[in-house]
């Protein structure tokens, strides 16, 4: 990964994250420029893209969805996320397995 999208706070990790809305499949295409690139189906349409991030995010990270949040950028293709109970070391290594494996 290039510059690290996850930082630590108190309680959890907070990720900056871009949005690719109405992409062929949904997964995480990876970091660039410091910022980690989601890919999801869903249209940025009446929160549906919101929602499946949270659902997609929970997922790999095997946390459950009241755990992620959206801070900023709900109606934005960027977007600041908060995880609660993870610490940075674990979502680093969860999103570079996905990331591995979404690459074979």
């Amino acid at each position: 990964m290039s510059e690290s999208p996850v930082e630590s706070r108190p309680g959890g990790v907070r990720l900056r994250v871009r949005v690719q809305p109405r992409a062929s499949r949904s997964d995480i295409d990876g970091v660039r420029d410091g910022v980690l690139r989601v890919r999801l189906t869903s249209p940025p349409v009446d929160g549906a893209a919101n929602d499946a991030l949270i659902e997609l995010l929970a997922d790999v990270l095997d946390v459950a969805k009241r755990s992620v949040h959206i801070v900023t950028g709900a109606t934005s293709r960027t977007k600041v996320i908060d995880v609660d109970g993870m610490d940075t070391d674990r979502v680093r290594e969860r999103l570079a397995r996905r990331m591995k494996d979404a690459h074979r």
